[in-house]
């Protein structure tokens, strides 16, 4: 099983859209995929619909006392499956600071998942944490989504820098441009000449789209409801990319 997280210091870069997407490709290519929603806003759970299907206490998942393959929720895709948010993650940072917890507390809740699930994915919130500590110690690869502003990029380098001093050296870092506007001088000209900061990133970039702002209307991803535009095929380029890098 390989682990992919999708994150950013920053909210609303796309995060969510993105993991939910890459779901989404993934398990129509066979892959036996998982979404874990472990942002508290539910976002991706409200998009594959199953928002409040199903409600755990943080702590006792934490403890050992919920099994995590209890969580697991069929979506209407075949393959797909999702963990979906639950408020008490809210209160995730605090359960991990108690005793007998730490920064593999993720990990090691996730490793039973790989006797039925060869994918992964988490969604995450958007924080430096010991939420995050915890995230990064238990994924393969960290996806980041990066606006082409200097704000976002900013983010993205105190990210790095922050993975640098806590030395996460298993983890690949994976960045990409997204909600690119091309009517943006600014985005047109980090495309063109990206800042070295983002040399080592995923080549494909994802437009700026209102069918992206509608998966909510339609409760599912862009290639469901709008296969044949720019955004769906920007989408697809990206799982092809990514799973080229996993090996899938």
């Amino acid at each position: 099983m390989q682990t992919i997280a999708f994150y950013n210091l920053k909210g609303g870069v796309g995060k969510t859209t993105t993991a939910v997407n890459i779901a989404w490709h993934a398990a129509r290519w066979k892959h036996r995929t998982l979404l874990w929603d472990l942002d508290p806003q539910g976002a991706a759970s409200f998009y594959l619909g199953v928002d409040g299907s199903r409600t755990y206490k943080t702590g006792s998942l934490i403890k050992g006392k919920q099994q995590i393959g209890n969580l697991r929720v069929e979506t209407r895709w075949p393959g797909l499956e999702v963990i979906p948010s639950d408020i008490s993650l809210r209160n995730m940072d605090l359960k991990l600071a108690e005793p007998g917890a730490g920064r593999g507390s993720l990990k090691r809740l996730i490793e039973p998942l790989s006797e039925n699930t060869s994918l992964t994915l988490l969604d995450c919130p958007p924080t430096l944490s010991p939420v995050a500590e915890s995230i990064f110690a238990a994924a393969d690869y960290l996806v980041v989504p990066v606006i082409p502003t200097h704000l976002s990029l900013r983010a993205f380098e105190q990210v790095m820098q922050w993975l640098d001093q806590k030395a996460f050296k298993h983890l690949t870092v994976l960045p990409f441009f997204n909600m690119v506007d091309r009517r943006r001088l600014l985005h047109v000209e980090m495309l063109v000449k990206p800042p070295a900061l983002m040399r080592q990133r995923l080549k494909t970039w994802i437009p700026y789209s209102t069918h992206v702002e509608q998966m909510g209307e339609h409760a599912a991803p862009v290639g469901e409801f709008a296969p044949h535009t720019p955004a769906a095929r920007a989408y697809r380029g990206l799982w092809f990319e990514l799973a080229e890098k996993l090996k899938l």
